[in-house]
């Protein structure tokens, strides 16, 4: 079975494009991976993209998106909906009605780094790190798991507690 992942954010051009991009990257047939932004900027973040060809994983027909697509009538079902918006620094988390499984995988906006380009290099290159550690979590979970939604539940919520120094230990 291919399960359909939506990673959602505010603007749609940094964080889950790279979460996007990265299970895509990784995910084979288990997963088809989707993003799009409560209020989505209409373009991907140029750092975003360095960040992910950086890291060898293809960028086309990546693009900044509404949620709309994914909702209403004729939208292909979703099954898990992950929000990666940042709570902790007060930025506001969009809100998906659906029957799919939610988790919250908050992380600073490396958008909002301002300073030199080494600086917002860093930014992203940190924010996809912290990325990639939960994925490969994400993509360690047995796949039973996703019969049991009360179990898959937790072990979601569980995964957004891992931050790129605990890549070592997933």
């Amino acid at each position: 079975m291919t399960y359909r992942v939506l990673f959602v954010c505010t603007g749609n051009s940094a964080r889950s494009v790279l979460a996007e991009a990265t299970l895509r990257a990784w995910g084979d047939d288990r997963f088809e991976a989707f993003s799009a932004g409560s209020q989505p900027t209409g373009r991907i973040n140029p750092y975003a993209l360095d960040t992910l060809a950086a890291a060898g994983m293809p960028t086309a027909g990546l693009r900044s998106k509404s949620w709309d697509e994914f909702s209403g009538e004729g939208a292909q079902p979703i099954d898990l909906v992950v929000t990666v918006c940042d709570s902790a620094a007060s930025e506001a988390c969009p809100v998906f009605f659906g029957d799919f499984v939610r988790t919250h995988w908050g992380l600073f906006d490396p958008a909002a780094v301002a300073g030199e380009d080494a600086d917002k290099r860093a930014a992203f290159a940190s924010a996809h790190a912290t990325i990639k550690a939960r994925l490969k979590a994400f993509l360690a979970l047995p796949a039973e798991l996703w019969a049991d939604r009360k179990a898959l539940q937790v072990a979601l919520d569980d995964i957004g507690t891992i931050q790129a120094e605990d890549a070592a230990h997933v």
